[in-house]
């Protein structure tokens, strides 16, 4: 897909998060209504890599990651479900929901977004297993997908490709953590939120900036 947004003139609004950086989950609330507040501005996402090609199995770091997300499902009244912290086969790889969110930039850009955050839902509060392609499978069929050709994305060394692309773009744009904001002004780009953070917040640093 083309980036040409990133070195046109035009602001900007960039989100940089991952579907299982439960942060990312807790603060999608707060960044719909940051959309809301900022309609003028372009919304563009990158998928950040939080955990990409990991091996490692959530079984192993159970208590670490509980923790997280109780402390986040307090915070934010996010709900959470905890069963998949004892599945002993999921592994705690963050690529597949990734390059999910891209296939659907690729097929309808604007239900990038709403795709990602079900992503997330169906992860954290229904304990869908995110290896697994027929999670996206049920997701792009509730979102009027084909899912003929959402499943032959998926799987196409294309898609592959650009999902490595935005992980690196977020290195480059030297992203230290998720969810990060960043504001595009012109050539220029301000980060004005890394960690969660409520709208009005951002919000407010947006506009010291405009």
């Amino acid at each position: 897909m083309s980036l040409d947004w990133l070195t046109s003139k035009s602001n900007a609004l960039i989100y940089i998060g991952d579907p299982l950086c439960s942060w990312c989950y807790g603060i999608s609330p707060e960044l719909d209504l940051l959309k809301d507040q900022l309609k003028d501005v372009d919304f563009h996402m990158i998928m950040g890599g939080l955990r990409p090609f990991n091996t490692e199995k959530a079984i192993d770091m159970p208590d670490f990651l509980r923790a997280h997300w109780v402390e986040i499902e307090q915070r934010t009244a996010q709900p959470f479900s905890f069963d998949i912290l004892h599945n002993p086969d999921f592994i705690y790889d963050t690529e597949p929901p990734s390059r999910a969110a891209i296939v659907v930039r690729r097929m309808k850009p604007t239900l990038e977004l709403d795709f990602f955050k079900a992503v997330q839902r169906a992860f954290y509060f229904e304990n869908k297993d995110t290896n697994e392609i027929e999670t996206y499978l049920e997701l792009a069929k509730e979102f009027g997908l084909d899912v003929h050709a959402f499943e032959r994305l998926y799987v196409s060394d294309v898609i592959k490709t650009e999902t490595k692309n935005d992980f690196q773009l977020s290195q480059e744009l030297k992203i230290r953590g998720f969810p990060s904001i960043v504001y595009k002004k012109g050539s220029d780009f301000h980060l004005v939120a890394n960690g969660f953070d409520t709208a009005e917040n951002i919000k407010n640093r947006i506009q010291k900036l405009r």
